[in-house]
């Protein structure tokens, strides 16, 4: 049998094939490689930069004002607005209240009506001592006539003992009727002048129905309503009510701080003050010690210091929370009087170094040096004059190793 030529060549291996199949194999095995290489040095870079990571804590820097700074603090402190003068009146009798002529908020002037107690019962005494007086004055009178016979009758027996017409005995009988109703008259005076102190007592009770106001100033409460009892004495229980207004008088207005005994060596009598009120934390106010309080506080180990507003402002009201500043004797300088909010930030947040100070701002996970201008320091803060926006997020406190653009991490629970 012949061999067919063609068959035979469909039998031959070819060659070609398994070395393009070796070649794509190599290649695989170069880009393997290289990815692994490339992998490596990403997590070598990975964990390189990581350890470049600094952990930090921050704060926000706030402004402690928008207003003007008034100086240098030496001492901060806060307390409460309180009135010298502040009564919660009530009636010198016990009574019915009958009508009330205060609310709350209403200016009164001295003296003023503000209640009117029911007067039934003190007019009716009220009239039986003027009816008490008028008898004590007709007996005065009936005493004075019958003393004036009296005496004429001794003045005719002593003329009939002479002419010996009478007895010596009618004589002396006369004699003592008249001075006993002379001691009768004595007496009845009298009489008459406690019947008049007692009615003019008993007007003053009347009066007193009138309750009044005991100086010029504002209503802050209410405390009872026509138709209840009052008494100063709180007679009657619970039921019985002791006041029927308070009353504040506006013009004295003041400060209360307690200053811890240790600074108080920073405060002296009329040293300049800054007051700011907690309800308006944009208007700072200006004030002055009144004096220091010479006693201390054993249980809190502090002085009370008075200080005074220089000028009474309306948004001044007692009781108010209220902080201050007290300044030191320099006047403030025109520029920082006339600079805008007052920031105070932790001086663990400020670093100094070759005579410069200056911050950590963090932003987008990095950290920003940022010179400042530096004001007063007291209590752990310091004033940033220039440098520091409020809402800024500065480092605090300065932790080693920080660079000008350098990565940062916040730690976990960062307040």
């Amino acid at each position: 049998m012949a061999l067919d030529s063609d068959s035979l060549g469909s039998l031959r291996i070819d060659r070609s094939v398994g070395a393009a199949r070796e070649g794509n194999g190599r290649l695989l095995i170069y880009i393997a490689i290289a990815a692994v290489i490339v992998i490596g040095v990403g997590a070598g870079l990975w964990f390189w930069l990581g350890a470049k990571t600094i952990e930090v804590t921050t704060v926000t820097a706030e402004a402690d004002s928008s207003g003007p700074s008034l100086g240098n603090s030496v001492l901060n402190a806060s307390g409460y607005v309180v009135a010298r003068r502040m009564s919660t009146v009530s009636s010198k009798v016990t009574g019915k209240v009958l009508e009330i002529f205060v609310e709350e908020g209403m200016e009164v002037k001295k003296d003023q009506v503000i209640a009117r107690l029911d007067p039934i019962n003190s007019r009716t005494i009220l009239t039986m001592s003027e009816r008490e007086l008028d008898a004590s004055k007709r007996n005065l009178s009936e005493i004075e006539v019958r003393l004036a016979e009296a005496r004429r009758n001794l003045e005719r027996n002593q003329a009939l003992v002479k002419q010996q017409l009478v007895s010596q005995t009618a004589l002396d009988a006369s004699a003592a009727e008249s001075n006993a109703l002379a001691a009768r008259l004595e007496a009845s005076k009298a009489q008459v002048k406690v019947s008049e102190s007692q009615l003019a007592m008993r007007k003053l009770d009347f009066d007193d129905l009138q309750v009044r106001a005991p100086f010029s100033g504002v209503v802050i409460s209410k405390d009872a309503q026509p138709g209840e009892m009052i008494s100063p004495l709180s007679a009657g229980g619970g039921f019985t009510r002791t006041g029927i207004a308070t009353i504040v008088d506006m013009d004295s207005r003041e400060v209360e701080v307690d200053v811890n005994e240790a600074y108080i060596n920073r405060v002296k009598s009329d040293q300049r003050v800054e007051a700011t009120l907690d309800a308006y934390p944009d208007a700072p106010l200006a004030a002055h010690v009144i004096n220091i309080v010479p006693t201390a506080d054993r249980t809190k180990a502090t002085v009370r210091v008075r200080i005074a507003f220089d000028k009474l402002e309306a948004q001044i009201l007692p009781d108010m929370g209220i902080k201050v500043r007290f300044l030191d004797d320099q006047p403030p300088p025109a520029a920082v009087a006339n600079s805008g909010p007052r920031i105070r930030v932790p001086s663990v947040a400020i670093q100094r170094a070759d005579g410069e100070a200056f911050v950590w701002v963090v932003s987008d996970k990095r950290v920003e040096r940022r010179a400042v201008t530096l004001g007063p320091e007291s209590d752990g803060s310091i004033e940033v004059r220039a440098g520091v926006n409020s809402g800024d997020e500065l480092v605090s406190p300065v932790v080693a190793g920080l660079e000008d653009g350098g990565k940062i991490k916040v730690a976990e629970g960062n307040s």
